[in-house]
C-alpha cells in the first residue's frame, strides 16, 4: 500500500511538472508572440513609472538583497539545515532545485527566449527580453526550498514569510521597471515544476528510514493561501480588464487613469501566482519529506543485570 500512495504521489507531482511547463510555455506565447500580449505586459509596465519615486527606497533595498553571494549563501545554509536534521538526500534536492530552476531561468533569458517587435508603438518599452525574471527566480526558489527543508512545526510560518519575500521581490522587480508581470509569472511556473519533480524523486526514493508516518499537515494554511491566491489573481484580471483599450491600442496613449489601474492589476496578479505557487508546494510536503522511522530497537534479554537498557536511538522529533 505504502508503494503504491508513492507511486501515485509521485505521478502526480510529475503530471504537476508537466502542467507548469505547459503553462510557461503558453505564458511565452501570449506575452511575447502575440500583439495583445505584449500591449497588456507594455501597459502594465508604463503604468509604474507612476509613484516609482515615493517607493523608489524600498525597491531599490529589495533588489539590493537578490544578488549571487545571497543565493550561494542562502543555498549553503538551507543544506546545512537539511543535513542538520539527517536529512542527506534533502540537502541535495533543495540545492538542485534552488541551482536548477536559476540556471534554467538564465538559460531561457539569454539563448532561447526572444522578444519580437510586432509593429506596435511603446511595446519596445524596458528590456528586448526580460523573459523569466532573475530576481523573482532567486527569491521565489530560495522561498520554496526553505519549506521543503524546515521542521514540520515550522512551515506554515515559513510558507508565508517566503511567499511575501517572493512576492514582494517580484512586485519590485515590476516597480522599478526592470521587468513585466509576465517575467514573475513564467519565473514561478519554473520554480514550480523545478520543485514538482524533485519532490516526485524525493517521494520515490524514499527507504526505510524515511517512511514513517507523514509530517504534519497545514490544511488551513495551504487554504488560506491557495484563496488569497486565488482571489488576488481575480482581482488582477478585472483591474487588466479595466484598463484594456483592446490589442491594437499603442501603450503610449493610454490615459493616466487607465495605467495606475494596469500597474495595479500586474502587482496583484504577482502576488496571487506567488501565494498559489507556495500553496500547491505546502499541500505535498508533508508526503514528499514524511517523519523518519522510528529505530528498531533490539530485543533485550531479561533479569536482574539488565535494568538499565539503552535504546538503540532517538527517532527525529524536529519533523
Amino acid at each position: 500500500m505504502r508503494s503504491l500512495v508513492r507511486g501515485l504521489l509521485a505521478g502526480w507531482l510529475l503530471a504537476l511538472a508537466v502542467a507548469q511547463t505547459a503553462a510557461l510555455a503558453l505564458v511565452w506565447w501570449i506575452f511575447i508572440r502575440t500583439p495583445h500580449g505584449q500591449v497588456i505586459d507594455a501597459t502594465v509596465l508604463r503604468g509604474t513609472r507612476f509613484g516609482r519615486a515615493s517607493v523608489e527606497q524600498l525597491v531599490s533595498g529589495v533588489l539590493d538583497a537578490v544578488s549571487f553571494a545571497s543565493l550561494v549563501a542562502a543555498t549553503i545554509v538551507l543544506g546545512f539545515i537539511a543535513l542538520a536534521r539527517r536529512r542527506v538526500l534533502l540537502a541535495v534536492a533543495a540545492t538542485v532545485l534552488v541551482a536548477g530552476a536559476n540556471l534554467t531561468t538564465q538559460v531561457l533569458k539569454d539563448y532561447v527566449v526572444s522578444r519580437p517587435d510586432l509593429g506596435i508603438a511603446g511595446t519596445n518599452i524596458g528590456a528586448p527580453n526580460s523573459l523569466p525574471s532573475g530576481h523573482m527566480t532567486v527569491a521565489a526558489s530560495v522561498a520554496v526550498a526553505a519549506v521543503m527543508v524546515v521542521p514540520a512545526r515550522l512551515r506554515a510560518m515559513v510558507a508565508v514569510l517566503g511567499a511575501c519575500y517572493a512576492a514582494l521581490t517580484g512586485i519590485a522587480t515590476l516597480s522599478a521597471g526592470w521587468h513585466r508581470p509576465s517575467d514573475a509569472l513564467a519565473a514561478l511556473l519554473i520554480v514550480g515544476a523545478w520543485a514538482s519533480v524533485v519532490a516526485a524523486v524525493l517521494v520515490l526514493a524514499q527507504r526505510s528510514r524515511t517512511t514513517g508516518a507523514p509530517s504534519d499537515p497545514h490544511p488551513r494554511m495551504v487554504g488560506g493561501l491557495a484563496l488569497v491566491g486565488g482571489a488576488a489573481l481575480v482581482g488582477a484580471v478585472l483591474l487588466v480588464a479595466l484598463a484594456d483599450q483592446g490589442p491594437l491600442t499603442p501603450p503610449v496613449e493610454v490615459g493616466r487613469s487607465r495605467l495606475v489601474l494596469a500597474y495595479a492589476g500586474g502587482a496583484v496578479g504577482v502576488a496571487g501566482a506567488t501565494c498559489l505557487t507556495m500553496a500547491v508546494v505546502l499541500a505535498t510536503v508533508h508526503r514528499v519529506v514524511p517523519r523518519l522511522a522510528e529505530p528498531t530497537v533490539a530485543a533485550q534479554p531479561t533479569g536482574p543485570d539488565t535494568d538499565l537498557v539503552v535504546a538503540a536511538g532517538e527517532p527525529d522529533r524536529t519533523d
